[in-house]
């Protein structure tokens, strides 16, 4: 089977979790391409409808997927493929978002929402056309090393509190303010707040495995990867109680929810940090592994092409 993967490149990149899964794809025997979107709104992203019906043609695809919403309204503006959508959850933050991916699930073959809140929030639902799957993590590349190694590999600090900051420092979403204000209330003052900016997947996964906790006071999510991968690391785990990372962390000793005062989530780094151990995280997160992920996704592609 060939597949048309569509997604957004306006960073100048596919996203990480995208490529990781159409790789993962690959593995499984299914042949994939990409078509790159460029543009912004659904103006930006219907110029690009010439050049994807061209695409389709260049090639003797079967099936179309394309992940978040407004990447399938564009996907269903096409009618000689089935589509697939995946919803990611950027597409139910606004409501014009929102009742475009709507729209557009009525139209694909095929809906899925990586978490059961997007399915909730979405304005219209398909049940027997939905289904709930997370973006999986390749348990085999995330290789768990010691934490005094992984230290010296990525050249943290011994006499500081090393916490990783699960995003951009600049992502209004990911919440820094929060981050920066809980970690002011700590008596500790020896806190290297690390920015997850400009690192490879390798460093990502050193990272998690040295550092002394994950911090994700997120204001929303679809399925962080980043909570999954440092589970998988063993890494304690601080974040707000959003989307399913409650789900994910699954009452694991050495992680902890938390809501949005500063104070609370002062409290449960402070819990974090007098755990001073790793979890035992990985062993939870055998269902997220891409392989079974993605066997999911070829059983759905395999429905709608032949039994469509």
């Amino acid at each position: 089977m060939k597949v048309l993967i569509i997604c957004s490149a306006n960073s100048g990149k596919i996203m990480p979790f995208i490529l990781e899964q159409g790789d993962e794809l690959v593995r499984q025997g299914i042949e994939v391409d990409y078509f790159p979107i460029k543009g912004k709104g659904f103006k930006g992203y219907l110029s690009n409808l010439k050049a994807l019906n061209e695409k389709i043609n260049s090639s003797n695809f079967q099936l179309v997927h394309a992940h978040y919403g407004l990447s399938g309204a564009l996907a269903v503006l096409q009618r000689k493929l089935p589509v697939v959508i995946t919803f990611h959850n950027g597409e139910t933050l606004t409501f014009k978002g929102n009742l475009i991916s709507s729209i557009a699930s009525l139209f694909s073959v095929f809906n899925i929402y990586v978490a059961q809140h997007i399915y909730d929030l979405t304005f219209f639902k398909r049940k027997k056309k939905s289904v709930v799957i997370p973006c999986g993590i390749n348990l085999n590349q995330i290789n768990v090393i010691p934490k005094e190694e992984a230290k010296k590999i990525m050249n943290l600090p011994d006499n500081q509190i090393n916490i990783l900051f699960g995003g951009s420092f600049a992502n209004l979403r990911k919440n820094y303010p929060l981050a920066k204000a809980a970690i002011d209330l700590l008596p500790q003052k020896n806190i290297n707040l690390i920015e997850l900016k400009g690192f490879n997947r390798e460093q990502v996964t050193n990272l998690l495995c040295g550092c002394d906790l994950m911090l994700l006071p997120t204001k929303s999510e679809g399925s962080p990867q980043i909570v999954k991968e440092a589970m998988a690391c063993n890494c304690p785990i601080v974040a707000t109680n959003v989307a399913d990372i409650s789900e994910i962390i699954a009452e694991t000793e050495g992680c902890f929810l938390t809501d949005f005062e500063p104070q609370n989530v002062a409290e449960a780094i402070s819990k974090a940090l007098l755990f001073q151990g790793r979890t035992n995280g990985r062993d939870k997160m055998s269902r997220y592994d891409n392989k079974k992920i993605v066997n999911e996704i070829i059983k759905i592609y395999n429905n709608c092409v032949f039994n469509n």
